[in-house]
């Protein structure tokens, strides 16, 4: 419904938004019947990891020298065009990978849980090295490639799931502690390297209250003022909202994707934005209980990343629409326009209900 009634009125106006969306949900839910009823058997993806792993590698790789080759500020400089569809493998990847990193922890649960990395004589509280270092290798060109096509968002995400199926894999927080100080240090070298990364952060910096005296060069550019006029919206929500249909989404830019909780805020209100977040909440819980149900390492591991996915992502997004993130361009999960996000939302969704359903053929005997 808001893409259909937003869409008319962007800059420039795009009668068809509501009608792609719409042709995009009807295309994830066959990719999440074919999902379901196609993928029988779980072991099937834990043979095939690396399979999974190269070909997103190679699909963002592509993208990447197009991109390169072309213009990376275009807004379709992440996409690739499969026949009739403009796909953006980024989305899938973050599926690729963590089927990739579950089935490795899964293969090799009880060599990484031991502490023996050794740099010469020096011995680390973490993995062996033959262990961690495939992985690393894997996450390094992942994130390579989701910086290299300027996805800021989606290499936060990989990153925050990668330390969850890390704990989740080996049950030590410390892994976890010593990866938190890693992104630190990389997001600082990150900072200083690239203008992108310095502008979302310095975008933090701007005083709601009195914005009309922040720097030019902060403001005037897109990201600032999509985020002022973003919290405008916001609160003009109030408690209540506007209504359905009596707000004003457009006046915020990129609205249908970047944006599309500020429009939610100001047309339900503070009450609708918490009845959103409930529904994602118990979707969450829904998965991890999936997870914890279970027996098998590998499928817990994958419905445990695949979740993870939805959470931080939800995180990520909202708390970058608030000001209190810089904001990458995620979208939310489901309602965000995008036809690669919403075929990757529904190909999860159906990894998850199979998983489940096998849990359940299992405890019956059935399996």
């Amino acid at each position: 419904m808001m893409a259909l009634r937003i869409g008319p009125n962007l800059f420039p106006p795009d009668p068809a938004l509501g009608t792609r969306q719409l042709m995009w949900v009807i295309v994830g839910i066959a990719a999440f019947l074919i999902t379901l009823f196609g993928l029988r058997r779980i072991e099937w993806l834990r043979n095939t990891y690396y399979l999974w792993a190269i070909l997103g590698i190679v699909m963002v790789g592509i993208t990447l020298g197009r991109s390169l080759r072309a213009n990376l500020d275009s807004p379709t400089h992440d996409q690739l065009n499969i026949g009739p569809l403009n796909l953006q493998p980024s989305e899938l990847l973050k599926i690729f990978l963590v089927i990739f990193i579950a089935a490795y922890l899964s293969k090799n649960i009880d060599e990484f849980a031991g502490d023996d990395f050794r740099i010469g004589t020096l011995r680390l509280p973490l993995p062996p090295a033959k262990i961690l270092i495939t992985l690393l290798i894997m996450l390094g060109l992942a994130l390579l490639l989701f910086l290299g096509v300027r996805e800021l968002g989606l290499a936060l995400l990989i990153y925050g799931i990668f330390l969850c199926m890390i704990y989740l894999g080996s049950g030590k927080i410390r892994y976890v502690i010593s990866g938190l100080v890693i992104f630190f240090f990389l997001g600082l070298i990150g900072y200083k390297l690239f203008s992108y990364v310095r502008l979302r952060f310095d975008i933090l910096g701007i005083n709601v209250l009195n914005w009309t005296g922040q720097s030019e060069n902060i403001y005037q550019n897109k990201g600032g003022f999509q985020i002022i006029q973003g919290l405008i919206a916001l609160a003009n929500g109030g408690i209540i909202g506007t209504g359905i249909g009596l707000g004003h989404p457009t006046f915020v830019p990129v609205v249908q994707s970047d944006m599309i909780f500020t429009a939610l805020g100001e047309e339900l209100g503070l009450a609708g934005v918490f009845a959103i977040i409930g529904i994602y909440l118990l979707l969450i819980y829904r998965g991890f209980r999936i997870a914890m149900e279970t027996t098998d390492t590998f499928s817990k591991l994958l419905a445990s990343g695949l979740t993870s996915i939805f959470a931080i992502q939800t995180i990520i997004i909202t708390a970058g629409n608030m000001k209190i993130l810089p904001l990458t361009g995620l979208p939310l999960p489901f309602l965000s326009y995008g036809g690669s996000s919403i075929i990757a939302n529904y190909i999860i969704i159906g990894i998850l209900l199979r998983i489940s359903h096998n849990t359940a053929m299992e405890r019956e005997g059935l399996a």
